[in-house]
């Protein structure tokens, strides 16, 4: 156990004194802070006024058209469309809605057209066919003699209230928190896994290379090397992300309140909060939305499958780096690791988001590979304690099993130079005695 803690401590101390480390450490957070800082000052700025030219002879729209910070739109009927599209080309206005000169709201709806020398925008499209739709569906009814006033007052405006099955209230968007927190730690656990994992396995890659190995193995058994360097490795990893989480509040704070930048684009959300007059008992129902979820087994699901999700993929990384002489060869055996991973997010997000009881999400946060994203996922929506129970049993002991082949490769590996394994071969070194 002695010679294990020194593997720790040579590790994390050869990690934490590393130059890279140390840049990274505390450049990071500031590159973060100033990207934040350059979004909310973009989202601050007010869009370039557009000038869009209408030519509607009969008046079908153009009273109706709002404008906007965004657009403005300028009549232009007395001209022709010639002379208009001309203006287009050389700039002078921005884009050209053409309305026919007709009555009939069928030969206007399939013949509006709309010129620009770019692109047009989708959104002032979209918003051009929903205004113009709206008028020429009021003119539809006029001209059958409907009632408009009678068809707005009869439309009825549904709310369902969502209620639990105990009869306690409960809000319209309240899976998107649950899928939020849930992805949110889920995300974190994969970003985590991919980027020290690689660097457990680059530490392996380094000593085999420069034949240090050699002389440490002569010391210790692979067994402890191999785990030495994961456990070193994730303590300087959980202390440089202590270290963002401090200096990124430190810096947004000193940012928001030196600068007086709303890092983000919190002005923006702000403004329209206060534009709307958020009814308080929403924001109510929100916050008790949050503290109805299980916080207590959230944040230790996320200790326990942080710990144990990381440690089954660093003995992946840690058995490839001693497979291999460089990271250009380890390319071949990384894609099996990382799909997993990459799978347990997708069925996150498509699929424990409409259905978090459902076979597939089920089956998916107990399987040991896929587990610490999508049983995450799920537990904000309520999960069986006996699932999450056996989810961390089928975790810790697929990590032991894993630790032991994975050793195995480990022990032949790291000895092996100038020639390149192949899935075979690595399979042979596990049934090495």
């Amino acid at each position: 156990m002695s010679l294990l803690k020194l593997i720790i401590k040579r590790e994390f101390i050869a990690k934490v004194r590393n130059k890279s480390f140390i840049v990274m450490t505390f450049l990071s957070p500031l590159i973060f802070v100033v990207i934040a800082a350059v979004v909310g000052y973009l989202a601050s700025m007010k869009a370039d006024l557009r000038r869009i030219a209408v030519h509607d002879p009969a008046n079908v729209i153009f009273n109706t058209l709002k404008n906007t910070e965004e657009y403005r739109y300028v009549n232009t009927s007395g001209l022709s469309v010639g002379v208009l599209r001309d203006s287009v080309k050389t700039e002078k206005f921005d884009g050209l809605l053409v309305v026919p000169a007709t009555t009939k709201t069928n030969e206007i709806a399939q013949k509006t057209q709309y010129y620009s020398n770019e692109s047009a925008p989708l959104e002032l499209i979209l918003d051009l066919e929903d205004q113009l739709s709206e008028k020429l569906t009021a003119q539809n009814y006029q001209a059958a003699g409907i009632d408009t006033l009678a068809i707005n007052k009869a439309q009825a405006d549904v709310s369902i209230q969502l209620k639990k099955s105990s009869g306690e209230d409960t809000i319209k968007g309240a899976s998107l928190i649950r899928i939020v927190i849930g992805g949110g730690f889920g995300y974190l656990i994969m970003m985590f896994i991919i980027i020290y994992g690689n660097l457990v396995m680059r530490s392996v890659i380094e000593e085999k290379t420069n034949r240090i190995i050699e002389i440490i193995i002569s010391s210790v058994k692979p067994f402890q090397l191999m785990l030495g360097k994961i456990i070193g490795t994730s303590l300087a990893g959980l202390l440089q992300f202590g270290i963002w989480i401090v200096l990124g509040i430190t810096l947004l704070t000193v940012a928001s309140a030196v600068f007086g930048i709303e890092t983000g684009g919190t002005a923006g959300i702000a403004a329209n909060a206060a534009a709307e007059q958020v009814d308080p008992s929403r924001i109510q129902q929100l916050l008790a939305a949050v503290w109805d979820l299980p916080i207590a087994t959230i944040l230790i699901s996320f200790v326990l499958y942080f710990i144990g999700g990381y440690f089954l993929y660093s003995s992946f990384y840690a058995a490839i780096g001693a497979a291999v002489d460089n990271e250009t060869d380890s390319q071949q055996f990384l894609l099996p690791i990382i799909m997993p991973l990459v799978l347990g997010v997708y069925i996150g997000f498509f699929t424990v988001i409409n259905d978090p009881h459902g076979t597939v999400a089920t089956v998916f946060s107990i399987v040991p590979l896929t587990s610490p994203i999508v049983m995450l996922m799920r537990i904000p929506f309520g999960v069986p304690i006996w699932q999450v129970i056996l989810s961390i049993v089928l975790l810790f002991a697929t990590f032991v099993l894993v630790v032991w082949f994975a050793a195995k490769i480990y022990r032949v590996g790291i000895l092996m130079y100038g020639k390149k394994p192949t899935w075979k071969e690595i399979i042979k070194w596990t049934k090495y005695d």
